[in-house]
């Protein structure tokens, strides 16, 4: 394969990517609670994922965004109770971010409030080709994520 076909088509895999991001982000946004967004859900799943406790500026970094832009959406999950901050223990002068209780039952809520949406795609994409997708798609994570400066 000549560079040029090598480029196009790992652009063409980064443009669908970034495609269904868009398409799932909009998704996510209609099943929400008026005031929250994907961008909300997407740092309580961070921390229902990896583990409570990080600083924001650990999220910053993990979402690749400016300290400013998380800590205006850990103000947000904080005003409706969905998070907490507390003294990072180990320095005492900057913040740790925990779930609260509310925290883990709100995002398992938006979880099962998608399920219609993806049980009918489940009936247009067999889930045998969505979990070699997933490995796949896990496994480029994997490398990029291994790749990145800083």
């Amino acid at each position: 394969m000549t560079e040029d076909k090598i480029q196009s088509l790992y652009f063409a895999l980064f443009n669908e990517i970034g495609i269904i991001s868009q398409l799932s982000n909009a998704l996510m946004d209609d099943r929400l609670p008026k005031g929250l967004s994907s961008a909300h859900f997407n740092v309580l799943n961070h921390l229902a994922r990896l583990g409570d406790g990080q600083t924001p500026l650990a999220i910053a970094r993990s979402f690749q965004l400016a300290k400013t832009t998380i800590s205006h959406t850990l103000s947000g999950l904080e005003a409706r109770h969905l998070i907490e901050m507390r003294p990072n223990p180990k320095d005492g002068r900057s913040k740790c971010v925990w779930l609260t209780q509310k925290g883990h039952a709100f995002r398992e809520q938006v979880i099962s409030d998608l399920a219609p949406d993806l049980i009918k795609l489940s009936t247009q994409i067999p889930q045998d080709r969505i979990q070699a997708t997933v490995t796949d798609l896990a496994e480029i994570r994997k490398i990029m994520d291994a790749n990145r400066e800083g």
